[in-house]
């Protein structure tokens, strides 16, 4: 007789899947750590001004650092042909050039890594072992391609920064579409992993799962929209709370023409929609966490979204504390980390209420 465990009250699985999604799971988990790491060192690299130390992109060649004074004399002289050197760093000396230039090498080999060793490989060995099933399977497949399509984005973004003299950083646009990518591929791989999990309470209401749905929806973009802030560096300006430029709702949000363009391009408007938007996400995970107590009191699904109202309240205040300070390096980084904490509790959250990814049916019981 194979043996079966129990997976919730419905379904079962035998010994060996249910040992096949424990080990995918934890891979997840290992790639799920090494990209919260590599949107760290992107952070790094962003805050200070490593992005355009390397002007080219040599998928393999660019493995390999410079190797001698006079390789690292040529790197050097490609770096000072930029805007960036001529405007901003014209006496940067080749040990400044040193320090920017490894950030930025770290954050573009530990990408390599990370989706050319640390996803690709196991994929192929969980694939040719036939330890998955078609859902995750081809879940899988999508992530990977969605990496080399980062890959892709993250150059796009760098050359954005190299191509122009009138730009001595990348573009708002391609930051905000290279971070809000990076955050798609976290999203995927730790829905991927939390639905592997064996829960034990029954899904949700359709109400309280299309609610946390529509927070993960919302913290994407309130990040999206502090990427912006990042691109136009407008977290170094109009460093007051709670009122903005003396006003609670500034003057003068609406000069450029066509209008729209205010909400990517005008530094006080793209600063204003991210601290509004901060105030209204955190109402609705207020709202979201009394709805869902008041649907399943004392369940875990009441706890989390009480956890998950918290989790957003101490990032505001840590996005209070970095606009305060004017972004130094370290609450700069933890704004940033921090709203990926929220993210993966929020996908957490949406996760357990959803249930499970049901399980195969055995073929013999």
């Amino acid at each position: 007789m194979m043996q079966i465990i129990k997976a919730d009250s419905r379904n079962y699985l035998t010994d060996e899947q249910a040992a096949n999604r424990r080990l995918v799971r934890y891979w997840l988990y290992f790639v799920y750590f090494l990209l919260i790491l590599l949107v760290f060192i992107g952070g790094v690299t962003r805050l200070t001004g490593s992005g355009l130390s390397i002007t080219e992109w040599q998928p393999i060649h660019g493995v390999i650092p410079p190797l001698n004074q006079e390789e690292w004399q040529e790197e050097f002289a490609k770096y000072q042909q930029i805007a960036q050197y001529k405007e901003i760093n014209p006496d940067m000396t080749l040990s400044g050039f040193k320090f920017i230039f490894w950030w930025e090498w770290l954050h573009r080999l530990l990408a390599r890594f990370v989706f050319a060793i640390a996803v690709l490989l196991p994929l192929l060995y969980f694939w040719a072992t036939k330890r998955l099933e078609k859902r995750v399977k081809w879940g899988l497949f999508g992530i990977f391609l969605l990496g080399g399509f980062q890959g892709a984005v993250g150059w796009w973004m760098v050359h954005s920064g190299l191509g122009r003299s009138d730009l001595t950083s990348v573009s708002q646009y391609r930051l905000a579409a290279h971070f809000i990518t990076a955050c798609f591929i976290i999203v995927a791989v730790f829905a991927l992993a939390r639905g592997l999990a064996v829960y034990t309470e029954k899904p949700a209401a359709r109400s309280v799962r299309r609610f946390a749905a529509i927070l993960v929806v919302l913290a994407l973009v309130q990040i999206y929209f502090g990427a912006l802030v990042a691109g136009l560096h407008a977290g170094r300006v109009y460093n007051s709370w709670p009122l903005m430029d003396g006003r609670l709702i500034p003057c003068n949000l609406l000069p450029l023409r066509p209008v729209w363009r205010n909400f990517f391009e005008n530094i006080m408007t793209v600063q204003f929609v991210h601290r509004f938007f901060a105030y209204a996400l955190l109402i609705i995970a207020l709202i979201h966490a009394f709805m869902v107590q008041r649907e399943c009191p004392a369940s875990g699904y009441a706890r989390r979204a009480f956890i998950l109202f918290g989790l957003i309240l101490l990032q505001s205040l840590f996005g209070i504390v970095t606009l305060l300070l004017a972004v130094p390096i370290f609450w700069g980084l933890l704004h940033q980390i921090f709203a990926l904490v929220v993210l993966s509790f929020a996908v957490a959250h949406w996760a357990a209420a959803k249930g499970a990814l049901p399980p195969p049916v055995p073929k013999a019981v």
